[in-house]
């Protein structure tokens, strides 16, 4: 069997990162795409001695529309064919709508929404039709949740989760599975590592490790899980959000509304 290739986006750190080295420990050949400056080289030099892979760097801004094909020519030109698509690079943020400035949105949604359609787009076109193909779209249970300072990246997300369902039932029959990564809070920064460490009790529960998220990804791709959601807690909360009446969701959301303008 041949060995096959993956494309992580936002491959250099948090999430992205443990993608590629998860992928790299079950001898996926590599190619790895994110922001000029923010240490690819120094990933793919250590995959690239640590497991003995072909690892494919591309530092690029996926805001730029030039990005989109200016990857897919890359690969055209050193024949290879992905096999997978990992569609984790995005834009978080935890702020007052007011705070963030137009040009901060436009990133985000450029980067959350515009850039794993196109890329789903192009990867589709140069799938090879007769080997199975994998995409995984990472969103967020924030897609499923309304979650006060969280507004448009929550939008985003929720994008995510409609895009992949509807590619789900029009890819159905072909060889190419698509699955919906939709995990809770996830220590990928310093920053985030020590905001969740103050938390207690119920969210607390629901933060698990970037490498953990991606392991538990990666098998409930390869097994064609429509949806994957990480841990115990955060798929009790997914059931009970089902479960709860409108009014009720409302009520929890706007008393933590007052926990947070008390913060």
């Amino acid at each position: 069997m041949p060995q096959l290739t993956a494309i992580v986006t936002g491959a250099s750190e948090g999430l992205g990162k443990s993608f590629a080295i998860e992928l790299a420990r079950r001898n996926y050949n590599l190619v790895l795409i994110s922001l000029p400056g923010s240490g690819l080289p120094q990933l793919a030099s250590y995959l690239r001695k640590n497991f003995n892979i072909r690892v494919d760097e591309i530092e690029t801004d996926l805001t730029n529309a030039e990005s989109y094909p200016g990857i897919f020519n890359h690969l055209g030109l050193k024949s290879i064919t992905a096999h997978m698509l990992i569609n984790n690079a995005g834009l978080g943020n935890w702020s007052w709508f007011e705070d963030k400035g137009t040009a901060f949105y436009k990133k985000q949604i450029e980067l959350n929404v515009i850039t794993p359609v196109l890329l789903t787009r192009l990867f589709l076109e140069q799938a090879n039709t007769d080997t199975t193909s994998y995409i995984l779209n990472v969103g967020s249970l924030g897609g499923l949740f309304v979650v006060p300072k969280k507004q448009v990246y929550g939008a985003t997300k929720s994008f995510i989760r409609y895009f992949t369902k509807c590619l789900q039932l029009e890819l159905s029959g072909s060889k190419v599975r698509i699955s919906l990564l939709s995990p809770g809070g996830i220590n990928t920064k310093p920053e985030l590592l020590v905001m969740n460490n103050r938390l207690k009790g119920l969210s607390k529960a629901t933060i698990m490790e970037a490498e953990d998220v991606a392991r538990i990804a990666i098998d409930g791709l390869l097994k064609g899980k429509k949806e994957i959601i990480p841990g115990l807690m955060n798929r009790f909360l997914v059931v009970l959000n089902g479960l709860l009446p409108a009014f009720a969701k409302e009520a929890i959301i706007r008393s933590r509304l007052k926990l947070i303008l008390k913060s």
